[in-house]
Parts: C-alpha cells; sequence; structure tokens
C-alpha cells in the first residue's frame, strides 16, 4: 500500500493519489533530486507478479522514453523499488478526454480539429521511430486549461498484447477503440492506431461511442461485422470531408485505410476548405467484410425438397420432358446472360472512355506563381483575365516567403483545373510575432507598451540609477536587451530590458540660485524635513546660503532632514553717551600717553 509520504526509490515522495486504473495506479509526487512535482505509476500486483510482462514493460518503456514531442507526455524513469515496478512521467495538471467529453458530450467542430491535429502529430511522432501505441483512446489522453493535448500510457500499452488486454479490467474502455484485426486475434500495426484515432474523432464529434454493448466480446464482434454510423446523420452541420476521415481511418479491411497518420493529419488540416467541404461521401476502393454474410446450410437429413417429391412422383415418361425443358431453359437464361454482359460492358467503356471524349470541359494548368505578388499571381493564373478562374485570397504566417508573397495555391501549382474552379492563393503574411530591433536609447515604457499588446511579456534587468540627465543617459532609457536583434517574438515569448532611472538627489544650494522660499518648497516637494538657522555674517549679503549638511547630488530619501544656513546682518550695539567725569578720565588717560611716548623719544 502508497501511504502519503513515503519515497519511492527513495527519491520520489509521494503526495497523493491523482487516479487509479485496471492496470496501474497513478500518484501525484516530488522529485526530491531535480525539485519538481511528477507522475508516479505503480504497475498493479498481479502484472508485477507475471516476469514475462514485466521485462517486456520495462523494455518497451525504456524505449518510449526516447520520444520528445509537446503532445506527448514525457517519461522520465523506469524502475523497481521493493517489488513494485514503476514509471515516472511529466506531471500534467489536467483532466482526461474522457471525463471531458462526459461532462461536455460532443465538442465543437473547430476544438476536435484542433484536438484531433495534436493527437495525430503526436502518434506520427511515436510511429516515426516504430513505435506503435496499441491503446489510443480518451482515457489515455490528458488535456490542459490552454487547450492542449498530451497522450500518455506508451509504455504499458506496448507491453500488453492483445491477448493480455483482455484479461484486464480496463477491457470496457478499450475495447470500444479495438481494431478488427486485434479484436480478431491479428497483431497491431500501424494502421491499428489509425482506427483507434478514427474512433475517438467520431466520439469527440457526437459525445457517443459508436459500437456499444453490455460485454466486450459482444461490442468486438460489433466492431468485426458493423459499418461505423455516419456523423453527418447524427448531426448535419458536419461536412461530408469530416464524416469521409472518420470512414477511412474506421474502415474494417486495413487496406482501405490511410497509410500513415500524416496522410489523415493532412486530410484533418485541409477538411474546411471550401473546395473539400461538400466532396462526395468516401467509397471503399477494396472489399471490406461482408457485413450480411449469407451461409448456405446443408440439407437437414430426413426432410425433402419439395422439388424432390414432385420428381419422384413423375412417371418414367414424363421425366424425359421435364429434363429437356429445364435444359432449354438453361440455355436461354446463358444466350440472355451473355446478351445483358455485352451491353453492360459497352454501357461502362462508353461512360468511362468515349463520354467524356464528347463532352471533356477545357481545363487549365495552375502556373508556379510562388513568390509573386497577388496582383502578379492573379494575372498570371488568369493569363491577364483570359481565363475564367475564380481567385480567393488566404494569409498564413511564413518564416522563409517575404509578407505579401505567394506562399502556395490550393489546388497546388502545376494541377489541371477545370475553367471556373475556385482557387485559393495563399498569401504570406511574413514570420509570426515581432522582429526584435536594437531598442537601446528607447524608452522603457513605450517599448513595454509594444511588446505587451503582442503578448510578449517583458522583464525589467538591471536598473542603473543616475543623478542628472546627460545626451547618453537619460531617464528610462534601455541599456540593454537579452534577445539579439533580428530575433522573432512570438506571443507568450518574454525578454529582459535593462534601463537608466533617474534618482532625486539634492542640488548645490549655495551656488547662488537658491533662497529660503525655493529650498523650502523644494524639500516639500520632495519629502524632506528642512531646518533652517540664520547665522550672522558680515561679509556676505543678507540671505546668502552658506552651507547645507546634506552634499549636492548625493540620493534624496523622503522623511530625512537637512540644515541649511543663510547669512543675515550682525547685530550692532550702540553705547549710551558718556558722562564728565568719564570724560576727563579719557582726557587724562590720553595726556599720560602723549607724555609716554614723548619720553621714549627722548
Amino acid at each position: 500500500m502508497i501511504i502519503k509520504g513515503q519515497k519511492i526509490n527513495d527519491r520520489y515522495q509521494i503526495i497523493r493519489t491523482i487516479g487509479e486504473g485496471g492496470m496501474a495506479n497513478v500518484y501525484l509526487a516530488y522529485d526530491t533530486i531535480l525539485d519538481r512535482n511528477v507522475a508516479v505509476k505503480i504497475l498493479r500486483g498481479d502484472l508485477a507478479d507475471d516476469e514475462k510482462f514485466v521485462r517486456r514493460f520495462q523494455r518497451e518503456a525504456i524505449a518510449a522514453s526516447s520520444l520528445s514531442h509537446p503532445n506527448i507526455v514525457e517519461m522520465y524513469d523506469v524502475g523497481e523499488d521493493d517489488g513494485k515496478y514503476f514509471i515516472v512521467m511529466e506531471y500534467v495538471d489536467g483532466k482526461t478526454l474522457k471525463n471531458l467529453i462526459k461532462k461536455r458530450g460532443a465538442l465543437t467542430l473547430s476544438e476536435v480539429i484542433d484536438i484531433m491535429l495534436q493527437l495525430t502529430s503526436a502518434i506520427s511522432c511515436a510511429h516515426d521511430s516504430y513505435i506503435i501505441h496499441r491503446d489510443v483512446k480518451p482515457q489515455n489522453v490528458m488535456i490542459l486549461e490552454d487547450g492542449r493535448v498530451k497522450i500518455m500510457d506508451f509504455g504499458i500499452a506496448m507491453a500488453l498484447n492483445s491477448n493480455e488486454l483482455t484479461q484486464t479490467n480496463s477491457v470496457m474502455g478499450s475495447v470500444h477503440y479495438l481494431p478488427p484485426e486485434q479484436a480478431n486475434g491479428k497483431g497491431s500495426t500501424m494502421k491499428s492506431d489509425i482506427y483507434s484515432l478514427g474512433i475517438l474523432m467520431f466520439e469527440l464529434l457526437t459525445g457517443k461511442l459508436p459500437f456499444r454493448g453490455d460485454q466486450a466480446v459482444e461490442i468486438a464482434i460489433k466492431q468485426m461485422k458493423e459499418p461505423i454510423p455516419s456523423v453527418c446523420k447524427i448531426n448535419p452541420n458536419i461536412p461530408q470531408s469530416i464524416e469521409n476521415i472518420i470512414l477511412k481511418a474506421c474502415a474494417k479491411n486495413p487496406k482501405n485505410r490511410y497509410d500513415s497518420v500524416k496522410e489523415m493529419r493532412e486530410d484533418i488540416e485541409k477538411s474546411m476548405d471550401p473546395e473539400h467541404q461538400f466532396e462526395e461521401r468516401h467509397v471503399y476502393k477494396f472489399p471490406e467484410q461482408d457485413l450480411e454474410e449469407t451461409k448456405i446450410m446443408p440439407p437437414i437429413k430426413g426432410v425433402a425438397k419439395e422439388s424432390d417429391n414432385e420428381i419422384a412422383s413423375l412417371d418414367e415418361e414424363e421425366k424425359p420432358k421435364k429434363e429437356k425443358k429445364v435444359k432449354n431453359n438453361k440455355k436461354w437464361l446463358i444466350i440472355g446472360g451473355i446478351i445483358t454482359s455485352v451491353l453492360i460492358v459497352f454501357l461502362v467503356v462508353f461512360l468511362l472512355i468515349l463520354k467524356p471524349m464528347f463532352t471533356k470541359e477545357e481545363e487549365v494548368k495552375i502556373p508556379n506563381v510562388k513568390e509573386m505578388t497577388l496582383e502578379q499571381a492573379k494575372e498570371m493564373i488568369t493569363n491577364n483575365g483570359e481565363v475564367n478562374l475564380i481567385i480567393e485570397t488566404k494569409e498564413e504566417y511564413n518564416d522563409t516567403i517575404e509578407a505579401g508573397r505567394v506562399i502556395e495555391t490550393k489546388p497546388k501549382i502545376g494541377n489541371n483545373v477545370k475553367v471556373g474552379t475556385k482557387i485559393t492563393v495563399v498569401i504570406s503574411k511574413g514570420k509570426e510575432g515581432i522582429e526584435i530591433t536594437d531598442f537601446k536609447g528607447e524608452k522603457f515604457e513605450d517599448i513595454k507598451k509594444i511588446l505587451e499588446k503582442a503578448g510578449i511579456n517583458v522583464k525589467e534587468g538591471e536598473i542603473t540609477e543616475i543623478s542628472e540627465e546627460t545626451d547618453d543617459e537619460k531617464d528610462g532609457t534601455i541599456t540593454a536587451q537579452d534577445v539579439e536583434i533580428g530575433t522573432y517574438l512570438k506571443n507568450g515569448d518574454s525578454i529582459t530590458l535593462s534601463y537608466n532611472k533617474l534618482v532625486a538627489s539634492y542640488p548645490d544650494f549655495t551656488d547662488g540660485t537658491w533662497n529660503e522660499e525655493s529650498i523650502r518648497e523644494f524639500c516639500e516637494k520632495n519629502e524632506i524635513i528642512p531646518t533652517i538657522k540664520m547665522v550672522e555674517d558680515g561679509t556676505k549679503p543678507e540671505g546668502t546660503i552658506l552651507s547645507q549638511s546634506r552634499e549636492a547630488k548625493t540620493k534624496i530619501f523622503k522623511n530625512t532632514s537637512i540644515v541649511i544656513q543663510i547669512a543675515k546682518k550682525p547685530t550692532v550695539v550702540e553705547k549710551p553717551p558718556a558722562s564728565d567725569d568719564q570724560k576727563d578720565d579719557e582726557k587724562e588717560d590720553n595726556e599720560d600717553n602723549t607724555k609716554n611716548e614723548e619720553s621714549k623719544t627722548e
């Protein structure tokens, strides 16, 4: 039993159970080495006891771990811990397609096309590596919130052969998507995955399965014998081109299926093009199994045919007449059959060979207009208006062809088409995304708005603080970027921009341009607490700024204080008038001083 907090392989710490299935239980776990969440799938006990299965599972799981595709759940590790065989996979935070179908029923046509394009891309990648999934079903497909899908269980599906699969509890989930050759006990091929994809597409479009039953055997027989129902009859809004994809993918005879998943994907891509939506219902090239085969039963002993009783009752004379009449009838039937066959052959020859010769419509070849402008292409396709062809345009992004130039035509260049056919000219919109130029010297906020409007994530890099603006260093100008010039960034991509930031700093209040009033205004604006001290100074004009406690060009911090000293006139103290006695004393002092100076002179 696996419990919360338990470590698998001394590395993967179990957080909680994600799901339980017939073959394995899945747990959310934390990878203590690589610091990430992972999904750990631990095989069911009876499968883990089968040595042959375990060896094959490990071999196939290791092979599947080499697959790298955005729509395939990545496999990180395969191993065994105390008798528990496990695989460690990428943790996908989403729900299965099966849960989505149960919740919503039939999906919209655009949703189905998007999902099928992703799935066929993933299966095609696996087939390119000679890996067959063998158990494609909505239970094995995860869908994320953003619409991306991821297919899982490559390792387990490949390790189970068709006989083993029918022994698991998951049989009722798998048999609905099981191709006839697997239901019949034959081996799987890449075309088996194509059949399962077709059944899955049917379910996405209709919200229900094409073949149902109470038992797995009943469903398997229907897979082998019954034709797949028409999705167009279930929903008349579904184009015939979509139904044709399902018919071709779900053919009982593998020869009538797509040769590869890539072919199926190509048909899905063009299924909504106007020239394909109303195509004829698909007809199989090779015979399918006889769905209503009539078997000739041997006669039951003791019961005679009515004709035998009549012959037995005839007289010996009547028998030769009867036999002669039967021979004549057979003769005329043979002659009539020959004549009918000749007429049929003649009719076929007329319809296939002679009639087209007399009724053949004029055809023209689509010229090579690749990389031309639209006007040039129109002129060349219609031979300057002489050929009646209907031209429509469609725009697509292209990494190699200049914007405004032709990428391709539909039908393709070089094809012969009848006069009056609709030709779609695909015009390049250029590379997808925004071309990154040299942003140095540009305003950070301006570039940020432009890039974010295109869905690009703009991150702030190193911010260089400047105290004053110069020609080279201005407030908010970009100084560096981490994406090279000429690179194209798309929606969801990121870029880091470094820029200058002007930081408020103290000016030189003593430069002669400041006074007490302007200093107080500056301090109020920058949330500085000023202390003004008036200092007597007879050498400078009153109001002159003498000093400041914080040096010029130093960074300003809010709610800090500064002391400013301002010059004021010195105070003049007037002496009181002298009294008569004081005057006499001063006079005597002066006379004494004079005598002393004279005696020194002598």
